[in-house]
């Protein structure tokens, strides 16, 4: 456990959030994460720069406990103003610590959020925080995988959101989600790109290729969209598989979402 008298590893980001803003990273988490915090003796998870108030921490041990109900949440935060102010939420399975990239919990959790965190950072710097929590996270071994890391971003109500999930080995794949209705083509998603891809979004680098062929699908099943928004999605993606190592399937396509492989997405 870290001591007390460590300096969080790290530096004081705006804070902003919103209620429901990371509902769709939580519904993932708990659909593709969930027996993993079933099957654990102390399913720890926790939401790592959860900003000005307490509402994303308090709603994903909700999520959480819908699939695992011992999952517990600690909240930690490195300005100690906005951990003070969360303590009054404080109640069984939540809690709330001042500290930062070093996770300031004894033991190793099986879930680390770092939502809009990294956005604020040099892309330089990623690759490094990355290492940390994933040195922080259970291990694998007996069956399971270990613990997870999703780190990424999203608007500031939670309409579009991209992510990386990472294990203890490192990064496995890239989560695209979106409110169907309100997209008007698959490159829009770009502007919410992680940090570690942000900046690659050019030609001759993966991700950009890839929302290249993303729009050209999308185009290409325009006639679905007789049908609905959800359809042309269905269409479109189930187009990309036939180029890229899209891991998921059509259960989580209708929720508005496309996971690919990092490998296939990773800068040059």
């Amino acid at each position: 456990m870290a001591s007390r008298t460590t300096r969080p590893v790290g530096t004081v980001t705006r804070g902003t959030t919103n209620p429901n803003r990371l509902r769709r990273m939580d519904r993932w988490i708990a659909a593709t994460h969930g027996a993993e915090l079933r099957r654990a003796a102390d399913p720890l998870a926790i939401d790592l720069g959860y900003g000005a108030a307490p509402w994303t921490a308090v709603e994903l041990l909700g999520r959480l406990r819908t699939v695992a109900p011992h999952a517990r949440v600690v909240g930690v935060e490195i300005e100690p103003e906005r951990v003070a102010a969360a303590k009054p939420y404080e109640r069984e399975g939540l809690a709330f610590r001042h500290g930062g990239f070093e996770i300031p919990v004894p033991g190793r959790p099986l879930l680390i959020r770092a939502a809009n965190v990294l956005r604020q950072y040099d892309e330089e710097q990623v690759a490094a925080v990355w290492r940390g929590l994933c040195a922080r996270l259970a291990p694998a071994g007996g069956g399971s995988r270990g613990g997870l890391l999703v780190e990424g971003t999203c608007d500031e109500i939670g309409r579009r959101h991209v992510w990386v999930a990472l294990g203890p080995e490192g990064p496995r794949t890239v989560t695209f989600a979106t409110r169907l209705g309100s997209l008007e083509r698959p490159s829009d998603l770009a502007e919410r790109l992680p940090k570690a891809l942000i900046h690659r979004n050019v030609p001759g680098e993966p991700v950009h290729a890839f929302l290249r062929d993303f729009d050209r699908a999308w185009a290409a099943a325009a006639p679905y969209a007789s049908y609905g928004a959800r359809q042309r999605w269905l269409r479109t993606v189930r187009d990309l598989t036939a180029d890229w190592p899209v891991t998921d399937g059509p259960a989580r396509w209708r929720q508005g979402e496309v996971t690919v492989a990092w490998e296939a997405l990773a800068p040059r």
